[in-house]
């Protein structure tokens, strides 16, 4: 993407920081684990050419021409070519309409490249054909955060609450948001849900946002209870990216960014956890460029009032 091409020196200097310095407390590994990064199969690229083929014939239904453009976008989304997949998408709910899962995967598309408004309303679209599509009233929730409005975030959070207990990712977006608003209260209701907690794979997560268990404490578990490769990506994709989080909102930047990096690595490319470790890596750019920016114009104020 064109902002990693243009990444200033003092970006890069972060950078390197990040992938050289482990001093927290907490960070006790040297090398970061890892997976073999998922590679698309031929079979991936069998169907896409096999669907463009097929989607050229004039004589398909609209019902199999949806279904087929729904299939290709799939398939693209499987192997990284997202822009792709959202045309799919976007012709499929062109002719036909009524399809809320459709939606919702457009809401993510358009999350992670910040169309703010497109995202909201495809995802109250997909909210008002299937009211109790859950998956879609998380990644609005989400969508509001990055379009800066945490609050309204936090509503749809609390609902979700109601209609699905326990459930560890939505404890972590909860927290996220309610960081931005007051993160002695967010910390709290964190270690609240921490407290009744299950054995669900993602409180290891928690646990480490809430530093109830230490780095290398929480790798350890994952590589002795992951022995597929594939789940291992997966796993390690979401860890890095809430890991990275984590240091985000202490203000480590140089580890966030390292550990952003770390969660686009293994290409486990339909979850959002990969996609908006591109749009947390872009905000960090920006902040940074901005601090630059305003320090530059700071030094040649006072510059020019000291030859006044």
């Amino acid at each position: 993407m064109k902002w990693f091409r243009t990444a200033t020196v003092g970006i890069a200097l972060l950078l390197i920081a990040g992938c050289v310095s482990r001093n927290s407390h907490q960070a006790q590994w040297v090398y970061p684990p890892m997976a073999i990064p998922l590679q698309h199969s031929v079979q991936d690229e069998v169907q896409i050419a096999r669907l463009t083929q097929l989607l050229q014939r004039q004589d398909l239904s609209d019902k199999v021409r949806t279904r087929m453009l729904n299939e290709r976008g799939e398939a693209y989304d499987n192997v990284g070519l997202q822009d792709l997949a959202r045309l799919d998408f976007a012709q499929s709910i062109s002719i036909d309409p009524k399809q809320p899962e459709v939606f919702n995967l457009l809401g993510v598309y358009y999350t992670g490249v910040d169309q703010h408004d497109a995202a909201y309303d495809s995802f109250d679209t997909a909210l008002e054909m299937d009211p109790k599509n859950l998956f879609a009233l998380r990644n609005r929730a989400v969508a509001l955060y990055y379009g800066e409005r945490p609050e309204l975030g936090l509503e749809d959070m609390h609902k979700l609450d109601k209609q699905q207990k326990n459930d560890p990712f939505n404890a972590l977006w909860e927290y996220i948001m309610q960081y931005d608003l007051n993160p002695a209260k967010a910390k709290q209701d964190l270690e609240a849900k921490y407290s009744v907690h299950t054995d669900q794979w993602g409180w290891t997560i928690v646990a480490l946002m809430l530093d109830e268990v230490s780095e290398q404490n929480a790798f350890e578990t994952i590589l002795q209870q992951t022995h597929d490769n594939e789940l291992l990506a997966r796993r390690l994709t979401e860890t890095y990216f809430y890991l990275g989080k984590r240091y985000q909102l202490n203000g480590e930047l140089a580890h966030a960014i390292s550990l952003y990096k770390l969660a686009i690595s293994f290409n486990v490319y339909d979850y959002v956890e990969h996609r908006y470790s591109f749009l947390e890596l872009e905000r960090i750019y920006k902040h940074v460029r901005d601090a630059q920016e305003a320090e530059n114009k700071a030094q040649k104020s006072d510059k020019e009032s000291d030859q006044a």
